[in-house]
């Protein structure tokens, strides 16, 4: 299993190394998370159930991609943050 962190690290480096901080802005970030989803979803779209792997894989891969380039620039700790929302969740939804 691979850390957040270490995730996190590796897109700020592939980020850093193409010099495209400047166009990581919160709301553009928060733009291609949204397109990302939906690329993910037009996979399903038309279909029952099946879906190419390879392709899921990279679309979910190209979304937590622009989601870890967006907590990096928030300063979020996304592991932490989910933690936090699943207990939030847990509270709402008891077992």
């Amino acid at each position: 299993m691979v850390d957040v962190n270490y995730l996190k690290e590796k897109v700020v480096e592939f980020r850093d190394e193409r010099n495209w901080i400047s166009y990581h802005t919160p709301k553009d970030l928060s733009i291609s998370i949204s397109i990302e989803a939906a690329e993910l979803l037009e996979l399903f779209q038309w279909k029952d159930s099946e879906y190419d792997r390879e392709s899921l894989e990279e679309e979910m891969a190209d979304v937590m991609i622009y989601l870890l380039s967006l907590s990096d620039i928030a300063d979020i700790d996304l592991g932490e943050a989910v933690l936090k929302k699943i207990e939030k969740n847990a509270k709402k939804y008891p077992a």
